[in-house]
């Protein structure tokens, strides 16, 4: 009958190959020899580095999957030679730390062309430029491609060779011992920084590198409605990668100047005009200056400090959109501090024929306020 691999791992059948080697992780951690030494231990190690094979090879697995044993043909079937410790499947614990991380597996030679990073500057704009957009150009340091070998990083005439210290592979391997045994560990090639390749005549500009350092201008179109704290995205400005790879993008990040009449809320904008006394009671009509030029705001008679009088469309743009927002005019009324004889004798004039010489306190029993509502 043939040995059920799932079962020795603990696995339902029909597991998946992320889930062999989670189990089989787990398991050898526990049981191999360089750490459990009980005698069952290293019996049970055995049939778990044997369900691991016959799982993981795709020839085996197949032959498992249609009922069979893999390790069930021919001599030495089942014993140590057939994938148990000290077989040819499993040597040691240096061949369980390759299954468990790799170490033994060539991930090859990364290229030199890499992308460039982006790059992030400031503008600070006023509040006109933000709402009806402008344009800019900016003045930025950053990496472009290296004109006299455009990219290659090499000396005119002469190219890249292979590394000789890791043959092109681009790492180079190396054994530790530890107190689980030894462990394969692989790393970047030192000399060619993980390339595989170097370049012995290094261009004489760049060095080697594809990109130099150079400073460039750069027009930016603000749109119309942008907001503080907003950003522009100019795709293909950033720096130029190593090995003359393609460029990154800039990002221009809207810096808006406080204004000395209005601010802003999103797209409305909003101001405060103070009115003499007699000019909210009596009404007027008073020029504003927008953003937009003059405008004349009419003051009805009788506003009161802390109305607000709305300017449609006066606002800033609405971004991606149609139409634009309001500018808000906070009105505040202004009472007079220095009166002349004069001008105290018409103001008593005008609050006896109102009835407003001697007015009631507000909360008065008048007006059924709170002191009426507590001494009754």
């Amino acid at each position: 009958m043939a040995t059920d691999y799932f079962a020795v791992l603990g696995l339902p059948r029909g597991a998946s190959d992320t889930d062999v080697k989670k189990a089989y992780r787990r398991l050898a951690r526990d049981l191999h020899p360089d750490v459990n030494p009980e005698p069952e231990a290293k019996e049970r190690f055995q049939e778990v580095s044997r369900a691991y094979q016959a799982l993981t090879d795709p020839d085996k697995r197949r032959i498992v999957d249609l009922g069979g044993d893999p390790f069930d043909t021919g001599p030495g079937a089942g014993g140590a030679g057939a994938g148990g410790f000290g077989g040819p499947g499993f040597g040691g614990l240096g061949d369980i730390m390759d299954a468990f991380f790799g170490g033994g597996a060539a991930r090859g030679p990364r290229s030199r062309v890499q992308a460039g990073g982006d790059a992030l500057i400031r503008l600070d704009l006023d509040l006109d430029e933000t709402v009806f957009g402008t344009t800019r150009d900016i003045t930025v340091d950053t990496a472009v491609l290296c004109d006299a070998c455009t990219g290659a990083g090499t000396a005119p005439g002469t190219h890249a060779t292979t590394c000789a210290t890791c043959s092109g592979r681009g790492e180079v391997q190396s054994v530790q011992r530890s107190f689980l045994g030894q462990v394969v560990a692989t790393r970047p090639c030192p000399t060619c920084a993980g390339t595989g390749q170097v370049i012995p005549e290094p261009c004489a500009k760049c060095g080697g590198d594809g990109r130099v350092r150079a400073r460039r201008t750069i027009p930016v179109k603000v749109p119309a409605g942008v907001e503080d704290g907003m950003r522009i995205r100019l795709t293909g400005h950033g720096e130029v990668g190593p090995g003359g790879g393609p460029a990154g993008d800039l990002y221009v990040e809207i810096a808006e100047r406080p204004h000395e009449v209005f601010t802003r809320d999103g797209e409305d904008l909003h101001c405060r005009v103070t009115l003499p006394m007699t000019a909210a009671a009596l009404g007027t009509t008073l020029t504003l200056e927008t953003l937009d030029g003059p405008e004349e705001v009419d003051i009805r008679p009788g506003t009161q400090s802390g109305s607000v009088l709305t300017l449609r469309a006066k606002g800033a743009p609405r971004l991606r959109a149609t139409g634009r927002g309001n500018l808000l005019v906070h009105v505040e009324v202004e009472t007079p501090t220095r009166l002349d004889a004069e001008q105290e004798k018409l103001l008593r004039e005008l609050a006896a024929l109102r009835g407003e010489d001697r007015p009631a306190a507000a909360g008065s029993e008048n007006h059924g306020g709170l002191f009426s509502r507590l001494f009754k």
